[in-house]
């Protein structure tokens, strides 16, 4: 038997779904045992299930081809052979929020991709550099779910990973204003230019949901456990007013930022706070961790997404442009892979700081 971790991935067909099997082939700890999608995939050979639709430039694990595709819908099979899951599932919010905790309370640890949960008081919403604690509301999400083992933890939405963690570097600066605009990839809409060739040459300036997300979404990663109240209680600063733009851009979500600070940081102590940050992922050396999470570049034209988006096997972030402003105190640009660290990299990347911190073990 191995000593590997069963791994469930709810919602495999998709993109998203295609990411966690692509980068958890030969994983340290973790092996892929079981995909579940919607029914119509479900009795087919994963190979089978896909088609002609495998949309990562590396082939599929000979591992998982002949994998036979479970129902997701049914909840207690798919949860028998598993230790935990990944969900990347494409329902409704309702439906999510409804499938991942019941899986959760199946007694198995649900990671999830998903931006169903990341409202749910007692969800941790982690991007393992920033809040690992935020794990610790776990237990207070077991008391209302009736479960020993079972729990969902979420990652944030893929647009903040390339801003939230530079100012995280900075929070000793104290920002309280930011302005930012995202340019994000067509990945993130799960597509690739085939599937979506008026996007070529193009930019759609709206992104459902996501500007609420981008400014919303750091103020609770920042924020701290309420033992009292048993959850999550959001930062109030910094501000944050976002723009999101959709850009003719496989891979690769960038960031143009303006920044307020009440103490006032010189270039020099901005880039040292930037190079130098790390966290839980970097001390514990867990397998996807980047090595150095953020890099800044000198040269003017960077970062690029052609140069830079595969930083750290695409789990870094890259920062350039850092200049001062004659109407916010500084601006930068920050550029991180969307669909490995804004999306399937960071959730498993989460799983790995789970099972560090023994809230996932072998059932």
């Amino acid at each position: 038997m191995s000593e590997k971790l069963r791994v469930g991935i709810l919602g495999g067909t998709g993109m998203v779904g295609q990411r966690f099997i692509s980068l958890l082939e030969n994983h340290p700890w973790f092996e892929v045992t079981t995909i579940a999608a919607s029914p119509r995939s479900a009795g087919k050979t994963y190979q089978e299930a896909i088609g002609d639709r495998w949309k990562m430039d590396t082939p599929m694990p000979e591992a998982v081809k002949n994998i036979i595709v479970k129902n997701v819908n049914e909840v207690e099979q798919v949860a028998s052979e598993v230790d935990f899951v990944f969900s990347a599932v494409d329902m409704s919010k309702d439906e999510i929020k409804a499938i991942e905790e019941a899986y959760a309370k199946t007694e198995t640890p649900v990671v999830s991709n998903n931006s169903a949960h990341r409202w749910t008081p007692d969800v941790p919403m982690v991007v393992p550099e920033i809040n690992p604690q935020h794990m610790e509301v776990i237990k207070y999400q077991r008391e209302r779910l009736g479960t020993t083992r079972g729990f969902v933890a979420v990652k944030p939405n893929c647009s903040i990973q390339s801003y939230a963690p530079v100012l995280t570097a900075w929070k000793e600066f104290e920002p309280y204003e930011v302005v930012v605009s995202t340019y994000q990839a067509i990945s993130g809409a799960g597509k690739t230019f085939k599937d979506w060739p008026e996007m070529v040459g193009n930019i759609i300036p709206y992104i459902g949901g996501e500007e609420e997300k981008s400014e919303k979404e750091p103020l609770r990663v920042w924020g701290y456990v309420d033992d009292q109240k048993k959850e999550i209680v959001p930062a109030t600063s910094p501000v944050i007013t976002a723009q999101c733009i959709r850009v003719p851009v496989l891979n690769g979500h960038t960031a143009s930022v303006f920044v307020k600070f009440k103490k006032k940081p010189t270039k020099e102590q901005l880039i040292e706070k930037l190079r130098s940050y790390s966290g839980v992922p970097q001390e514990l050396q867990l397998p996807s961790a980047p090595k150095h999470f953020i890099q800044y570049l000198e040269e003017d034209n960077r970062p690029q997404v052609t140069e830079d988006v595969n930083y750290e096997h695409g789990m870094g972030v890259s920062v350039g442009r850092l200049r001062e402003d004659t109407v916010y105190d500084w601006k930068f640009v920050g550029l991180s892979h969307n669909t490995v660290r804004g999306a399937a990299g960071g959730a498993v990347l989460c799983a790995e700081l789970l099972k560090a911190q023994g809230y996932i073990t072998k059932k």
